[in-house]
């Protein structure tokens, strides 16, 4: 750290006992922290949390990326923010790289918005700010009545696309599914590039077949319903065959998303992209969960190349599959919460992001 003298009105904690300490110790380092480390018991199914130092006073930042055990990563960051709370800190800043649930924030049949119980959950302990990265959807912010620092990993993973791609000027972008459209056409503008769009995947989360919705009543309604008032059927999606709006012929295909975590539809889309003529495939996100057997399907796919950022730990996928490759992006995490710590203004991480990014 040089002759730089470390911040001791700021205490940074860490306990995650996933495989997540290289990107927590790359953080303070960049930022110049004092990481300090808690201590969590288990005792039976509980956890414990015993804060090692004083925080009163202090400005805590609280850094849990998601381990395999995602509701034990939630309750282990709601116990310490309300140790926190309870010993007196001035503002504890929650860092979650990645935003656990962010895919539940849609009421779906008779389902939850599980984000909004994550946010309430969060505030409720104490939390004061919140730095994260690329949600799912960017609403999920409101569901906060706190502040909500949502970072972008987009330039870093145009930068790994100059510098690691020799040819890409010869590539276009895809998105795998018109949901995906927007941010394949961010990056499509970015990079003066084609944009590609594949339409006619099937999309389990959107399907309709099983719902309870669609049984018939228990008891039967007696008398009939006036004309007038019978209400009209919304007409089922019928599912098109795959297509390709773009040409890939002869073109180097990146596939671009938020997250991976089921690979069977990034596969597909390789296969499609293989028989339309793209000669190389990448698959780049943010957020790679990559479960279950995610890294054996890559390396036996047509994809070429998998490129997530380090937001969460993925070393054991990464020996199984020597395709998915890692971008650091510690950097802006620290340079957040130097930010946030000193009360400097945080545009300047914001710059050049429009609406749709």
């Amino acid at each position: 750290l040089g002759n730089q003298k470390l911040d001791f009105t700021m205490s940074v904690f860490s306990y995650s006992r996933c495989v997540c300490a290289p990107l927590n110790v790359c953080l303070c380092v960049h930022a110049l922290l004092l990481l300090s480390l808690s201590h969590i018991l288990f005792v039976s199914i509980e956890t414990r949390v015993q804060i090692q130092e004083s925080v009163r006073g202090k400005d805590v930042f609280v850094i849990q990326t998601v381990s395999k055990d995602v509701n034990t990563t939630i309750m282990e960051m709601l116990i310490m923010v309300y140790a926190c709370r309870t010993s007196c800190a001035r503002s504890i800043t929650g860092v979650l790289p990645y935003f656990p649930y962010s895919k539940q924030c849609k009421m779906r049949k008779r389902g939850s918005i599980v984000s909004k119980l994550i946010a309430s959950m969060m505030c409720k302990a104490g939390l004061t700010h919140l730095i994260t990265m690329d949600l799912h959807q960017k609403e999920i912010q409101g569901f906060f009545n706190i502040p909500v620092d949502n970072l972008r990993a987009s330039p870093f993973l145009l930068q790994y696309i100059q510098e690691e791609i020799p040819d890409y000027r010869n590539a276009v972008i895809v998105a795998k599914s018109p949901s995906s459209a927007k941010r394949a056409q961010s990056f499509a503008e970015r990079l003066r590039l084609g944009i590609a769009v594949i339409h006619g995947e099937a999309q389990d989360a959107e399907s309709d077949q099983v719902d309870g919705r669609h049984s018939p009543p228990t008891v039967k309604t007696t008398g009939a319903i006036h004309p007038s008032m019978e209400i009209p059927l919304l007409i089922p999606k019928e599912k098109p065959p795959i297509t390709v709006v773009g040409d890939v012929g002869g073109r180097i295909a990146i596939i671009v998303d938020d997250i991976i975590d089921d690979v069977d539809s990034f596969v597909a889309a390789a296969e499609t992209l293989k028989e339309r003529g793209a000669y190389k495939i990448f698959v780049m996100a943010t957020h790679g969960i990559l479960s279950s057997e995610a890294p054996r399907f890559i390396e036996e796919s047509a994809i070429d190349e998998v490129v997530v950022t380090n937001t969460i730990p993925h070393e054991l996928q990464k020996l199984q599959c020597p395709k998915i490759k890692t971008v650091d992006i510690s950097m802006i995490l620290s340079e957040a919460i130097r930010r946030i710590h000193n009360g400097e203004s945080m545009s300047y991480l914001f710059r050049n992001i429009g609406v749709d990014d």
